[in-house]
């Protein structure tokens, strides 16, 4: 999950599991090409309201997943890009987060406890990025000899400077209360010392979401790291119609149990289908360590 979160002279407040506008955080589900039609979209809600400069910020990569041991030090960077026609300035900093078995976010400013974010060290508090252009910003993450085997994880929050901000950046006092043009979060997985996750698939069923019944697989992970399922399933539906079933690409989290949905893949003209229930579907859907067979019917 990177998402854009976009929001102009306003405290912090967006609907968790957003990753669509993000705290932008393409890091838990997003690609990078996502990151940038969602930054493009901040720029023009951004611009459309009086005296708000605008965000048109995306991020590569989307989000980090690495590898390392206790008491060696990771460098990482990413790159800013500034999509608009204007220089802009972005600060950075870590957050800590957290997400939900229903799959909402939180974002927290304080540092929580067993927090990896003392390990991370920070090039420089804001970057300038030119227009049309893009900076390179450096970071790393130092774990202490006696870290033990586990999962850090972090956000870096890529946040549009307004004076009241910059001023509170300079005295250390930046928080999600404070009024930014934009934020994009981009999560950091940090696997220490062979952590991993270690899936197990339990349960298939339908619930409603949203007022729409949706197809979902039950995950458990009894690892110490997150994993994620990925594949697809081929369906077919009670009217006849084929079409593949994708998992939801977000992270099941070291102790969560969490209902994934699937849902149909869209065409070659973008539209998903609207199934007819019931359906079957059969296929493997794959995680980080191997895969689930899966020959279900869904009502």
């Amino acid at each position: 999950m990177t998402r854009l979160l976009f929001r102009t002279r306003l405290p912090f407040a967006l609907a968790a599991g957003a990753p669509a506008p993000r705290f932008a955080t393409p890091g838990l589900m997003g690609a990078p090409i996502a990151a940038l039609i969602a930054a493009l979209v901040a720029g023009l809600f951004a611009s459309s309201v009086a005296q708000a400069a605008p965000f048109e910020i995306a991020i590569m990569p989307s989000r980090f997943e690495l590898s390392a041991k206790s008491g060696a030090r990771l460098g990482q960077s990413l790159d800013i890009h500034n999509v608009g026609l204007a220089p802009t300035e972005v600060s950075v900093r870590t957050l800590d987060w957290g997400y939900s078995p229903e799959g909402e976010i939180s974002y927290l400013d304080a540092l929580q406890p067993g927090s990896c974010r003392p390990w991370v060290l920070l090039e420089r508090k804001t970057v300038k990025v030119p227009a049309r252009g893009k900076t390179s910003f450096r970071f790393q993450i130092e774990p202490p000899a006696d870290a033990p085997r586990g999962e850090c994880r972090f956000m870096l929050a890529i946040e549009g400077v307004e004076p009241a901000y910059r001023a509170a950046i300079g005295q250390g006092g930046a928080s999600l209360s404070l009024p930014v043009t934009g934020r994009i979060a981009v999560a950091v997985y940090v696997l220490l010392n062979g952590a991993e996750p270690k899936l197990t698939l339990s349960q298939v069923g339908t619930r409603d979401v949203r007022g729409q019944r949706t197809p979902y697989v039950t995950v458990s992970n009894t690892g110490d790291a997150h994993g994620r399922l990925d594949g697809s399933l081929d369906a077919t539906d009670a009217a006849g119609a084929r079409f593949e079933m994708v998992p939801e690409g977000t992270p099941v989290l070291p102790g969560q149990t969490r209902l994934i949905p699937l849902s149909p893949k869209a065409a070659s003209d973008g539209k998903a289908p609207a199934p007819v229930y019931p359906l079957k579907a059969a296929g493997t859907l794959d995680w980080e360590k191997g895969g689930f067979k899966v020959n279900a019917e869904f009502r």
